[in-house]
C-alpha cells in the first residue's frame, strides 16, 4: 500500500452520522477505510464513462433455460464476443430457472454493448454488470 496522507473534510452533522450508520452497516472498520472504498468506486465508474478503456466486469443474468432457443442465443452471442469473454459459469437454480456469470475482459464500450445485448436477450429475466477496473 502507498503511503497515506492526512486529510480533514467538513461534512454535515446529519450527513456524518448517515455515512457512520452506512459504513458500520457494511462492515469497516474505520471512515477512512469507507471513504476510500467509495473514491475507489467512483474513479471506476469514471474509468467506464470512457469508451476505449482497457476494463474487466462481471455481467450475471438469469434466465428460464425452457425459453425457446434461448441458451442457443446466448452461447451465440458469447462466441461472437468471444475475445471478451475470459469465460462463464453456469448454475442450475432449479428445474426451470439458471444463473450464468461471465467474466469480461476488453474496452468498456464493447463490454458495456456486449452487456447491453445479452441481457436484453428475450427470455433473460434480469442482468447486473459489474463493473471493475485492474488499475486506478
Amino acid at each position: 500500500m502507498s503511503k497515506l496522507t492526512r486529510t480533514a473534510l467538513a461534512i454535515e452533522a446529519d450527513l456524518l452520522k448517515r455515512f457512520d450508520s452506512w459504513s458500520d452497516r457494511h462492515n469497516y472498520a474505520n471512515r477512512s477505510e469507507a471513504v476510500r472504498d467509495l473514491i475507489r468506486n467512483a474513479l471506476v465508474e469514471d474509468q467506464w464513462a470512457d469508451p476505449d478503456a482497457e476494463v474487466v466486469a462481471s455481467l450475471s443474468i438469469i434466465f428460464d433455460h425452457e425459453a425457446r432457443r434461448l441458451s442457443q442465443e446466448l452461447t451465440h452471442l458469447q462466441h461472437g464476443h468471444h475475445d471478451a469473454v475470459i469465460c462463464s459459469q453456469h448454475v442450475h437454480l432449479d428445474q426451470h430457472m439458471c444463473m450464468e456469470t461471465i467474466l469480461l475482459q476488453g474496452k468498456a464500450g464493447q463490454l458495456r454493448k456486449m452487456a447491453d445485448s445479452i441481457s436484453s436477450t428475450k427470455g433473460v429475466i434480469s442482468g447486473k454488470l459489474s463493473l471493475l477496473a485492474t488499475s486506478l
